[in-house]
């Protein structure tokens, strides 16, 4: 599929499938994301149909100009052409074969969280009042912070080290303060608000100044506190498989 020819939520499902076939044939990390973000896609999808949101026509349209991001973005990287920092953050650390599957999830859900779901937010919102966007907006996170925790679930069932290291240390991703679901949300939505008032001719600059925050602050996950890699560390001596058995295991429901 054209990548710009993506104007459904089905055409998203269609292109995280290829991204994840193409990630399962080449043993490539970024398979990792990509499984999870498929999963919450899903979940969204289901969720419009079900009438969870207050206004399921413009959940689709965020739903699709939020996940267009992350889709040029891996394009783009894939033919060595320049993409956010953020973006290029994550990227970089996906060629790295020693990080655990928490710490890439976490690298991808940083820079779509804290960096693209701002700019969707206010995108689709030029024309109204982002404030009638913010009850949909808390709640696609919410799905997405389900679907960590069944990750995580589904993690532990297969290597049972992990689920003794979260019983003990609580959910890893709420251990990374900056990286918790919640002061994710509430970030990217001021930035959202921010960028909204925000005339547009500057909102190029006020991006920019974003991206560049939320690419300094992926050392959260890429330089850990030392005890926050010695859990790192625990973890990865019981992963097992190799990456697309660990994809699999992701897309599991």
């Amino acid at each position: 599929m054209n990548v710009g020819k993506i104007t459904t939520i089905d055409d998203v499902l269609e292109s995280l499938d290829k991204i994840i076939f193409q990630s399962v044939t080449q043993n490539d990390t970024c398979g990792y994301f990509a499984a999870l973000y498929r999963q919450v896609t899903f979940e969204v999808k289901q969720g419009i149909e079900n009438n969870y949101f207050d206004d399921g026509a413009r959940m689709k349209r965020l739903d699709v100009v939020f996940a267009k991001r992350y889709i040029d973005a891996w394009h783009a990287w894939q033919n060595g052409q320049n993409v956010s920092q953020s973006w290029d953050a994550a990227f970089r650390f996906s060629e790295k074969q020693s990080p655990v599957v928490l710490q890439h999830l976490l690298m991808g859900m940083h820079a779509h969280i804290n960096f693209d779901l701002g700019i969707a937010a206010a995108e689709i919102s030029r024309n109204s009042d982002i404030q009638l966007l913010k009850n949909d907006f808390f709640r696609i996170n919410n799905i997405l912070s389900m679907q960590v925790n069944r990750v995580q679930n589904n993690l532990s069932s297969i290597w049972p080290f992990l689920k003794k290291i979260l019983a003990r240390t609580g959910k890893l991703d709420n251990h990374l303060v900056d990286f918790s679901m919640e002061l994710a949300r509430d970030g990217a939505w001021k930035f959202a608000e921010n960028l909204w008032k925000t005339p547009i001719e500057k909102w190029e600059e006020c991006i920019y100044e974003r991206d560049s925050i939320i690419a300094a602050k992926s050392e959260i996950v890429t330089n850990p506190k030392i005890w926050i890699k010695i859990v790192f560390w625990i973890i990865r001596l019981s992963e097992r498989g190799s990456v697309p058995v660990k994809i699999n295991y992701l897309l599991q429901e």
